[in-house]
């Protein structure tokens, strides 16, 4: 199986960073491609999108200023399959990748990718106090998958801090 082609280009609004993909996202070549996967609804909601997002049209997401990566490239069925030496590789690659690429926020879909990108052991749902990267915001939202035990209205009105950001950001660089 093949890893999901990254979605990147300079000066992102959002970048958001999964696991890495579920064997769905392997065998169709897309971002969040499991069904029970709920991130494309979750966008919506919160307000990132207009309207619902499939996966099939996840590279139409840079039209809008937002980008797709994973911490690790290899399709799995659980993220407890990847093995440290994956996450070590992946953390050196996705700190490269976010340093060329210069997003103003990096989306943390799961607090384990942030704690497995950052090495820090406690992480707050939100905007994070330090950056990796200097200069490129750093922020932690719940994990899509359908198997986060979390209510949907709860991983929702996270992202939707992630949504009212985004739009304080853009007003002030209009007036700029």
């Amino acid at each position: 199986m093949e890893p999901v082609k990254d979605h990147l280009k300079e000066n992102l609004t959002v970048l958001f960073v999964g696991f890495n993909p579920s064997l769905r996202s392997g065998e169709t070549g897309h971002h969040f491609a499991n069904p029970n996967n709920r991130f494309w609804t979750i966008l919506h909601r919160a307000g990132l999108t207009e309207r619902r997002f499939r996966p099939e049209e996840d590279a139409d997401l840079l039209s809008i200023g937002y980008g797709l990566t994973n911490i690790v490239a290899r399709p799995t069925k659980s993220a407890q399959e990847i093995t440290k030496e994956e996450y070590n590789k992946g953390r050196l690659e996705l700190k490269k990748k976010i340093a060329a690429y210069q997003p103003q926020v990096v989306c943390f879909v799961g607090k384990g990718v942030y704690q497995q990108y950052s090495g820090r052991k406690e992480a707050a749902w939100g905007m994070q106090p330090a950056s990796v990267v200097p200069g490129v915001l750093d922020f932690v939202a719940p994990s899509s998958s359908g198997l986060v035990r979390m209510r949907m209205e709860d991983i929702v009105a996270i992202y939707k801090e992630l949504s009212l950001f985004i739009r304080k950001l853009q007003s002030k660089q209009k007036e700029e």
